[in-house]
Formats: structure tokens, sequence, C-alpha cells
């Protein structure tokens, strides 16, 4: 018997823009998998799909043109090796992710994200809320991601009593961005989990369905929420120090960090198969799935960096020549409007020196997945003109971000020659 369009949800499951054929989203805590889960994921993706996998930029996998009698058996081989995709679409905790993983403090994140991925995974208490609600952990706050998210972390301290955050609320992209404020700040670790259940019970109590927190923040205004959070239980709760062993996989330090640049996002089963060897061989068996869309290994001490970049520089991947973050849109996604690879392509055809050295980001539609808005040049895919034929044509707006907060719009509606003719002008 068919499962319903919410359910599948729940399970990290959308239905592609072609009939018949669905996405299964894989959630990774802090974009962190070992080498052995990245090569079940290709597996999955060989044996059910067309042997492609997309990474995201939260840091997740994507397997696409999946068929529905197939999705429980992908379920049950996923599971098989400890991999999730409960909450991964839908109203529900996502994925955790960081784009810090270069950083010093990131053993620290990458705790804190795996403690809070355990929590609010597959806890009813935090499914079906009113619609996604994003976490983020960020060992710094340069990349900005912390003001996109719903609870965005900032490692601001350590003592002994463990690491310390700043908390922002209420941030996100979409038609309607709004970066997120600064909540509270150096909370307690053993503070974090129940002040993000306090905030996300006043977000389900209180917002209509389909809309994020940052309308209910729109709505009452910073004093009315914070009085609303407050009042929940949990709200100044102190969880019992965790003890045992060290939960992050990642040891190594960020200064050892490679990447291995990924077109669009888009590996095939076989290239993701040939990383997971590399991790395997150079990185103690871990890698890490970046905000950027690429894959990254902290190289094991007892291997020089140098020389596994140059092994790495051998793999089949397909690397651009600028960093580009690309969503699926009209390719498999129900809501794109234009052809993103394609797109892609026509731009690294036109970019210049100076724009090589920029980071770019492409978005299919208003929905922003490739965050468009934290990119040195942003382009979001604004609509569709139709001609007297009938044909419909995309056309693009251009964010170009600056000292603080978001990208701006700076040109609007722009059909792809005018797009590429002003990627050719960034100096």
């Amino acid at each position: 018997m068919s499962l319903n369009v919410p359910e599948y949800r729940l399970d990290g499951i959308y239905r592609q823009r072609q009939d018949g054929f669905f996405m299964q989203r894989v959630k990774l805590a802090a974009g962190v998998i070992p080498a052995v889960q990245a090569r079940r994921v290709a597996a999955v993706s060989n044996r059910f799909g067309r042997g492609t996998v997309h990474l995201t930029s939260r840091g997740s996998m994507e397997i696409h043109w999946l068929q529905e009698a197939d999705l429980p058996e992908v379920k049950r081989e996923l599971a098989a090796v400890g991999l999730t995709s409960r909450g991964a679409c839908g109203g529900a905790v996502r994925g955790v992710t960081c784009s810090s993983q270069g950083a010093a403090g990131f053993p620290a994140v990458e705790t804190m994200a795996r403690r809070i991925h355990r929590h609010f995974t597959a806890n009813p208490r935090f499914e079906r809320l009113p619609k996604k609600f994003k976490i983020g952990v960020e060992a710094d706050a340069t990349g900005r991601r912390h003001l996109i998210q719903d609870v965005g972390l900032v490692l601001s301290c350590r003592d002994d009593s463990g690491a310390r955050y700043d908390v922002y609320v209420g941030g996100g992209l979409g038609k309607e961005p709004q970066p997120g404020f600064l909540f509270e700040s150096a909370v307690s670790e053993n503070r974090i989990i129940p002040l993000i259940e306090a905030i996300a019970r006043v977000y389900a109590a209180h917002t209509p369905a389909g809309k994020r927190l940052k309308h209910l923040l729109r709505e009452k205004g910073e004093e009315e929420f914070r009085r609303l959070v407050a009042l929940e239980p949990t709200a100044s709760e102190e969880l019992p120090a965790v003890s045992g062993l060290q939960e992050n996989l990642v040891r190594v330090p960020g200064d050892r960090r490679i990447v291995a640049r990924i077109f669009a996002g888009a590996l095939t089963a076989d290239q993701l198969i040939e990383l997971a060897d590399f991790a395997d061989q150079w990185a103690d068996g871990i890698m890490m799935a970046t905000a950027d869309q690429d894959i990254a290994f902290h190289i094991a001490a007892a291997h020089e960096p140098s020389q596994a970049s140059a092994a790495l520089a051998h793999c089949s991947f397909s690397a651009g020549p600028v960093a580009i973050r690309v969503c699926p849109g009209s390719h498999e996604c129900r809501m794109g409007l234009s052809a993103t690879r394609e797109v892609a392509r026509s731009i690294l055809d036109a970019v210049g020196p100076a724009g090589r050295s920029k980071s770019w980001a492409i978005s299919g539609c208003h929905n922003s997945c490739t965050q468009p808005q934290l990119a040195d040049i942003g382009i979001v895919t604004s609509g569709l003109s139709k001609d007297e034929t009938g044909e419909r044509t995309p056309h693009f707006d251009i964010l170009r971000l600056g000292r603080e907060g978001f990208g701006k719009v700076t040109e609007q509606s722009l059909t792809l020659a005018e797009l590429c003719r002003v990627v050719r002008e960034i100096g």
C-alpha cells in the first residue's frame, strides 16, 4: 500500500519533477560521513537509482531517480550502516549543518551537532512542525551561515565546564530573507538542547502550517517571542554533563584539510566510491560533505597533506574552475524554473579571471536552497516568460555580497544572455 506524501517527506523523500520518481535525502551531522557509509549511499544509488549522488549546501547527500516500490528497501539499506533520513524533509528538525569544518574548534562543533542530531531525529515531539526547522552549528561566524538558520549556534568560547555558544534565532532565506538575531550569548553546551526544545515548542504552538519561525518573529516581535520561550519549562534547564568517550570522528587539525571540488555537487556513485577509497587511505576513513557541495578530508597525521593532494588530483571526479553551488533546478526538482547545471556551465564559460576568485551560487527558484544570499555572486531564477509560440524563458536576478548581512539584488529579470554579459564584466 502506498504511503502518503507527508509521511514520505518525514522519511526524507520528495517527489521529483518526473512522474514516478523520487529523491531520497540522507542526513549527516555536520556533514561528516565515514567511508563505509558513503559506499552504501553509492551502492543504493547504483542499485535503485541511476548511479548519481547530489551533494547539498547543507552537507547532506541526495539519491535521485528512485521508484516508489523500492523506497522501503532503500531505507533498510541505509539504516543497515547507521544512516537515517528521518526528518530530512517536511516539517521536522532537518540535518544539523556546519560550514566551518576546517576550523580549529570543529571537533567540539561536530560533537554538539551529533548530540542535537541524535536528540531530535525521529523524536515525535518535534515532527509535524509547521514547516522545516533548520539548525546549524559553527566554529565561527565568518561564513554568516548562522544567520540563515531557525537556530544558529556559534562557538564563542570553551571553559572548564565545556563549550559555550552564541545562539541566533529566526533566520531564513527564500522570497523573504531574514537574518537571525542574537537570542543569547555564551550558552553552556548543556543548555543548548533544552533551549532548542523550548524554541521549537513555541514555534509549533504559535505558527500557522506552512510558515517558518521567521514569520512568527515578524508577527510576534522579538520581545514577545522571548517571553513565550521563557515560559517553556526547558528554557532554562541544564542537562547533566556528558561523560564518556569523545563523539567526534574528525580528530586532526583543520590545517590538514583538503577539498575535492565537485562541479554542481554532482557525483556518480562510482566517483563517490573512489573518494571513499581515498578517505580510507589518507584520512582515517572519514570524509565530509561541505556546505559548498564538495567533499573534504582531514588528512591523517601519518601522511603529508601535499602527497594526499597529489593523489586526489588523480581521482576522476569533475571539478570546475570556480567555487559554485548549484541546486538540481528543473533537471529534477518540481520547483525548479531553470536548468541550473546548464546555466552554471554558461557562467563558467563567461567568467573572467577576477570572477574565478569569487564564490558563486545558482538557485533554480526563490527557495534559495544554494544560499545565493551568502555567495559573493548569487543568482536566483526569478521567473519565466512565455513567447507567442509558448516557449518559456527563465529570468535571473543577481545578488552581490557586502561587508555584512545578506547579498543584495543588483540586477533583475535578466535573460541568460544578459546574465552572461554581466558575468563577463565582473571585476
